[in-house]
């Protein structure tokens, strides 16, 4: 298992880690499995999509719209209640296939962390388990 760290800069952001992920990939030495994605976050989660700067902020103003900032009842413990339930619906991890030592993704599929309620030190556990043949 490997872990890596994000350092995120705003309130809400997204983090392509696709780069960071391929190396774990490489190094673990696993040729045909799988690798886990998981972010050990409440109010972050991980996606597999197209990462440009016009649907990054697509997600956000999408996710934004179905939880605004508003008077949820988690808000009166620490206020970010919205920042939950963005995390909840996207998930904290992704699944994706090892094939040939590397990942198997589409042409456009990146690996995104969301960043709900930052900016923050996010931990991202990357664990690729398989053969090494």
């Amino acid at each position: 298992m490997q872990e890596l760290r994000v350092q995120t800069k705003q309130a809400k952001q997204v983090v392509d880690i696709t780069q960071e992920v391929t190396s774990a990939v490489s190094e673990s030495g696993v040729k045909e499995g799988f690798c886990l994605v998981f972010v050990p976050h409440a109010t972050a989660g991980v996606i597999l999509n197209e990462f440009e700067p016009n649907i990054a902020s697509d997600y956000l103003k999408w996710l934004e719209e179905f939880f605004p900032k508003k008077n949820w009842a988690h808000n009166r413990i620490d206020d970010n209640a919205e920042a939950h339930l963005k995390s909840a619906i996207i998930g904290p991890g992704e699944l994706i296939p090892v094939s040939g030592g590397r990942l198997v993704r589409g042409t456009w599929q990146s690996i995104i962390l969301c960043e709900f309620d930052g900016p923050r030190d996010r931990r991202v556990v990357v664990q690729v388990v398989g053969e090494k043949k």
